[in-house]
């Protein structure tokens, strides 16, 4: 599994934020399922495919539900920046295996229980290819009634209405007021709900948008503090000022420029005091 699959799960594996996507999604906003009747299982299943060579797929999140010791439904999320034609289809598959390993479990005793998975669609354009089984594969017209038909549930994100993005209670609701707002506006302004799992979030922003001024850190002491978009975005902004400076200065130390016309060179173009420019050229 790649870094950036990993990545984009770390958020959404945390309870609180998988049962706030659930509910909302699912049952607007009523707190139906609590985050303490979530399960860790398995996101891996193994197929036989073609000569009877074992292959393995895998969900993104996966949760059992409970109430107490009985088992509820078993729910999955799936990210995805981008339309996939054959999404349908891969839900049947992941959904299927979860089906079969109930079938399989020791204990017959067990109820079959639902599978239901959500798919997470971050992308600036509605999701416009099918989100059916049938619309994506072709059925001769004798056999159309005799085809079962399966639905993917499909999210899109950048496009839930402003009274959706205010029920979500967990981390959530940053990133889908983001999306919403870069679609709507192109530009970002921060609310001051207070981020929880900060990394987690930051790294979910960098790689569901490919920008890299998100991969900022904040200490365990800074952490402690009630940390906003608005400090992530402050933070982005200086450090990226500062790597600038730092480009600068190699860049003129390359072609030999003395300290005095770089230090010079930065305080007119950053505005930096002298003290402020010597501490750059010296490090």
């Amino acid at each position: 599994m790649g870094q950036k699959d990993i990545t984009e799960k770390l958020l959404e594996d945390y309870n609180d934020v998988f049962a706030d996507i659930v509910n909302v999604l699912l049952f607007r906003g009523n707190r139906i399922v609590k985050e303490e009747s979530l399960k860790e299982t398995k996101v891996k299943s193994q197929y036989k495919a073609e000569a009877g060579k074992l292959h393995e797929q895998g969900r993104d999140v996966a949760k059992y539900w409970q109430d107490g010791n009985v088992l509820v439904a078993i729910c999955g999320l799936e990210n995805q920046t981008a339309e996939e034609k054959y999404m349908p289809l891969r839900v049947f598959s992941y959904d299927g295996a979860s089906y079969r390993r109930q079938l399989l479990s020791e204990n017959d005793e067990n109820p079959i229980v639902p599978v239901v998975s959500l798919v997470l669609h971050f992308g600036m354009k509605k999701w416009s290819s099918p989100h059916n089984l049938k619309g994506v594969i072709d059925i001769p017209k004798e056999l159309e009634p005799y085809v079962n038909d399966y639905k993917a549930n499909i999210f899109n994100i950048a496009f839930l209405d402003d009274e959706t993005v205010q029920m979500f209670q967990s981390d959530f609701r940053i990133v889908a007021d983001f999306f919403v707002q870069k679609r709507k506006n192109k530009d970002y302004v921060p609310d001051e709900h207070k981020i929880k799992h900060v990394d987690e979030m930051l790294k979910l922003l960098q790689v569901l948008t490919g920008d890299d001024r998100y991969n900022v850190k904040f200490s365990e002491t800074e952490k402690k503090e009630d940390i906003k978009m608005c400090d992530v975005m402050e933070k982005a902004v200086a450090e990226e000022r500062i790597n600038s400076i730092k480009i600068l200065v190699s860049s003129f130390r390359k072609h030999s420029f003395s300290d005095e016309e770089i230090i010079k060179e930065l305080m007119e173009s950053y505005g930096l005091s002298r003290d402020e420019a010597t501490k750059y050229v010296n490090k």
